[in-house]
């Protein structure tokens, strides 16, 4: 298996925090992308964001900017085939995709993705008894058959795995929990407090 490449799924729509993008809110000396992507770009071989709107607010980020390649916002599938697209065309077998709001991740994610992954293909993570579909490695070869299910309107991410026969990378809960979402101000506060 070639070194995958990542991407860092950033278009969702941040309802339940008003609008606009979770990653770009202010956080320790940056914004929580800057962390996200701190704990991400060692462990890939390149490195994108999945996004939709002006691209131009990611400039400073330095990263191509992959939006949905379906309409209507369908989720976070959409995003891991952005990525898998863009992945395959760089040559790449693998994607791993990330939440743009999830600065805890564990330096050691990729790697413990890549060990689950061996027998099943994808390889999702979880922590504390719960999973976590997209914090998750995914063979680009699976681009048409996601592509094929989104069109067929099957959105959930732990469906498509499972459907693949995904395999499980565990990780300690933390605290704090390596992949807390920031969804609300009250995250954001307390993710202020464990950084």
């Amino acid at each position: 298996m070639t070194a995958p490449l990542g991407v860092i799924l950033a278009g969702g729509r941040a309802t339940r925090m008003g609008g606009g993008d979770k990653g770009l809110l202010p956080f320790g000396a940056g914004v929580v992308l800057d962390t996200v992507i701190d704990r991400l770009l060692p462990q890939v071989a390149g490195l994108a964001l999945n996004a939709n709107g002006d691209a131009a607010r990611f400039a400073r980020f330095g990263l191509p900017v992959l939006p949905d390649p379906v309409p209507d916002h369908p989720g976070p599938l959409a995003g891991v085939l952005a990525g898998m697209i863009w992945a395959r065309a760089q040559g790449a077998t693998h994607v791993v995709t990330l939440p743009a709001d999830t600065p805890f991740a564990p330096c050691d994610l990729v790697p413990r993705l890549l060990l689950a992954a061996e027998d099943a293909g994808i390889a999702v993570a979880s922590s504390g008894g719960r999973v976590h579909p997209t914090c998750a490695l995914w063979p680009v070869e699976l681009a048409d058959d996601l592509r094929a299910a989104l069109e067929a309107g099957r959105r959930r991410v732990m469906d498509f795995a499972r459907q693949h026969g995904a395999a499980e990378a565990v990780f300690d809960a933390g605290p704090p929990d390596p992949f807390m979402n920031i969804n609300t101000a009250a995250d954001l506060a307390q993710a202020q407090g464990w950084l």
